[in-house]
């Protein structure tokens, strides 16, 4: 961990501060209330020091720490500064955060993505705190003239007992920027954390609600214009031809073009995802003037061909069928049977036909899950400016990284020429993932000559992808004379993609086990969506596994339980990807904090579990059916993610997870009549709405001291079958179709 020396005067360092996205100059101690004390707050310094890619030390004892990764309201900007500050024995409430810029040399893996933010950049982030407390032990053992491992630190100071000299990080932060980085730190122990575990406010709370510019679609600059795309209107269409002569005469139109985001031949990487390539642009000084034109191009679309497109895959190469047509959601449906005739085998434990065979009753079940779209409330945009062979953009994306690889090739300028400021996300979880409109609006730049700030309608985004896959499985269990479970079966698959996991639960848990999947090429754009797959496996499996644990005559947990000891003692096979005794833990603790036993009049309670993201999740729901209404009283959900860096955060996460999941399991899905979406806004695709959301939602996390693992993901599968066996037992009916509003309304 090699830094260059770097100081920073106060004239140099506004500078960087302006660069980094405005609004951040002033110190702010979120921890002092809505008027702190001024006394309270350190003032700006006149001078800052680097000490590494982290950490920047005021002389006055003023702390910038900086935060890697996007922030998309997994609370990363605030968790992520802590966990350094941690290691550093920072004062908490003399640290400011500012959100880094893509910087591949002092950062990896800068992008969010699979719950993983805290999990990999864990070891990165304490040792660069570690490293930096000491070389400032090391500046103050050179200054003091004593040995180094004579001097403490309590937050915010160096102290050597002996003498009895303190003095603030401030006082040697300037030395301490000289030194040479120590080759081994030492990281604290569990124990001996003052920050991590305790609860501390979101360090953007204060301009969230004051509605302060952070978010890509307030980022402004003077001269820039107002760009906007026209799409196909469905799947398996191009453009043709269109005419603008109306529109180019329109008041504040600068140009209506078309142009390719991607080259044909460009061999895409893995988030490269995008249908429509062959775009219209349209670009004039005010969005409503350039809303107006978009409506007065008369454009003319024609069928594609069936072609092969070839993507590196981190590596490796692999390649996708994109069929012609226009899709509908009936014949999908057709496909999607006679795939599932010709499964492919993903593993087999046992014998399974022969249990099958000898089983005394056989349970099967068919569950279906929809296109879903991901409807961020930030309207996907990006600004960008490219001057000559300099690029400067600025915007919400989880892959800055990786995005800017493509944008380098797209351009032709190289990626060293490209700067990326990362502002904060307007909401994501996979959908800004795939930034293609960051790329686009860098190609309407580069064309124009100017800056250009791009803007996606909400009918832009909903009709243009990228959407969860559409899913289908059907389970089949066996059990004895005796009621146990000596078989199990899963066929399950996708347009276009398979969802099965074939390692996780109840793998390793059943003696004969079978598990096959299939998919089905589709030229509708699908990609990750909260918790990819695992939202669709979780809801099917966990509904299963109820319906087979009352066949059974057993209670819904002790019956996972029960397997759940088996894949404990004596697992089958050697790929299970999950660890039975955290799964069995996480499990108790749901049952114990709802109170699973006692049974209230009225309600109904539904219970479900699963681990994903290296995380693992249980959930209790109940609700009570008023008026063929369910109305749900009360969530309890207990995760075991390790340790929890801002307990505060994590709950709220996890009560983000279960709004999300009833909404979803309720209202959410997206047909296709002649490969046109079905819905485009949203008075037509239907969210959950705050009376429909529980009345308490209660959070509980396994204390285990391990590692960090995944958060932002791991509690929302759990919650549609939650759900989904809460209305069985409220309505005595089972439910196989999402959206469940369906049948409920039935």
């Amino acid at each position: 961990m090699n830094y260059p020396d770097n100081k920073l005067n106060r004239r140099s360092f506004l500078k960087v501060s302006a660069l980094a996205g405005g609004g951040m100059i002033l110190s702010f101690n979120w921890l002092a209330g809505c008027k702190p004390n001024s006394s309270e707050i350190l003032d700006l310094p006149k001078e800052w020091f680097r000490l590494n890619g982290y950490i920047k030390i005021g002389e006055n004892g003023l702390i910038t720490i900086m935060s890697p990764n996007p922030e998309g309201g997994q609370n990363v900007k605030t968790s992520m500064p802590m966990i350094v500050a941690e290691e550093l024995d920072a004062d908490w409430k003399n640290v400011r955060v500012e959100q880094a810029p893509l910087d591949t040399e002092n950062f990896t893996r800068q992008f969010i993505g699979g719950s993983q933010a805290i999990r990999i950049g864990w070891n990165a982030l304490r040792t660069a705190g570690a490293t930096a407390r000491q070389l400032l032990i090391n500046a103050a053992a050179d200054q003091w003239k004593v040995p180094a491992s004579e001097i403490k630190t309590e937050p915010g100071f160096l102290i050597h007992v002996q003498s009895g000299k303190r003095a603030q990080f401030g006082e040697m932060a300037s030395y301490a920027a000289s030194l040479p980085i120590p080759e081994n730190v030492e990281l604290k122990k569990v124990d001996q954390f003052k920050i991590i575990g305790t609860s501390q406010r979101n360090v953007d709370i204060q301009k969230i609600i004051t509605g302060k510019p952070l978010f890509g679609i307030d980022y402004k600059k003077e001269g820039t214009l107002i760009a906007m795309i026209i799409h196909p209107p469905s799947f398996g269409m191009k453009l043709k031809s269109f005419d603008a002569s109306e529109a180019r005469n329109m008041p504040g139109i600068k140009g209506v073009f078309e142009f390719k985001s991607l080259e044909d031949d460009y061999v895409r990487t893995f988030f490269d995802t995008v249908t429509f390539t062959d775009l219209i642009a349209v670009v004039g000084t005010s969005t409503w003037e350039v809303l107006n034109a978009k409506k007065a191009i008369q454009a003319e679309y024609e069928p594609i061909s069936a072609y092969v497109e070839k993507r590196d895959r981190f590596g490796s190469e692999e390649s996708r069928i994109v069929p012609a047509g226009q899709e509908n959601t009936e014949s999908q449906a057709e496909k999607m049977r006679i795939a599932s005739l010709k499964p492919q085998e993903l593993r087999r434990d046992g014998n399974p036909e022969e249990a099958f065979k000898k089983a005394s009753k056989v349970i099967e079940k068919t569950y279906t899950g929809p296109f879903l779209a991901h409807n961020c409330m930030e309207p996907m945009n990006f600004f960008a400016h490219v001057q000559g062979d300099k690029v400067e953009c600025a915007g919400p994306l989880q892959k800055p990284e990786l995005t800017e690889q493509a944008l380098s090739v797209r351009l032709g300028i190289p990626v060293e020429n490209i700067h990326i400021e990362m502002t904060r996300l307007g909401g994501g979880y996979g959908r800004r993932s795939y930034a293609h409109w960051l790329i686009e609006a860098a190609v309407i730049s580069q064309k124009l000559n100017a800056p250009i700030k791009l803007i996606y309608t909400r009918e832009d985004d909903m009709t243009s992808g990228i959407y969860r896959s559409r899913y289908q499985a059907t389970y089949r269990a066996a059990l004895d004379e005796n009621n146990q479970l000596i078989g199990f079966h899963i066929n399950a698959g996708g347009l276009p993609e398979n969802p099965i996991y074939p390692d996780r639960f109840p793998a390793g848990a059943v003696e004969n086990y079978l598990a096959e999947g299939w998919e089905v090429p589709s030229n509708i754009t699908t990609g990750s969506f909260r918790a990819p797959r695992s939202n669709f496996m979780a809801a099917v499996e966990q509904s299963f596994l109820d319906e087979v644990a009352e066949v059974a005559g057993k209670d819904p947990i002790d019956f996972r339980l029960e397997l759940l000891e088996k894949a404990k003692q004596n697992p089958v096979g050697k790929n299970n990807d999950y660890d039975p005794a955290r799964y069995e833990e996480v499990i108790k603790l749901a049952r114990e904090k709802s109170d699973w036993a006692t049974n209230k009049e009225g309600i109904a309670k539904g219970f479900s579990a699963y681990f994903c993201h290296n995380s693992y999740a249980a959930q209790v729901m109940e609700l009570k059916m008023e008026n063929g209404q369910a109305l749900i009283e009360k969530v309890v959900s207990a995760v075991d993610c390790g340790i929890v860096v801002n307990p505060d955060a994590a709950k709220n996460l996890c009560e983000g997870a279960v709004v999300d999941g009833i909404g979803t399991a309720l209202f959410g899905e997206l047909t296709f009549e002649e490969g046109k979406p079905s819905k485009s806004n949203f008075d037509q695709y239907r969210m959950i709405r705050m009376k429909e959301a529980p009345k308490v939602i209660e959070t509980y996390f396994v204390d285990n001291q391990i590692d960090p693992t995944g958060l932002g993901e791991p509690a929302y599968p759990p919650v549609f079958a939650a759900l989904a066996n809460s209305l069985y037992q409220g309505t005595g009916q089972r439910f196989y179709e999402q959206p469940f509003i369906k049948q409920l309304q039935s």
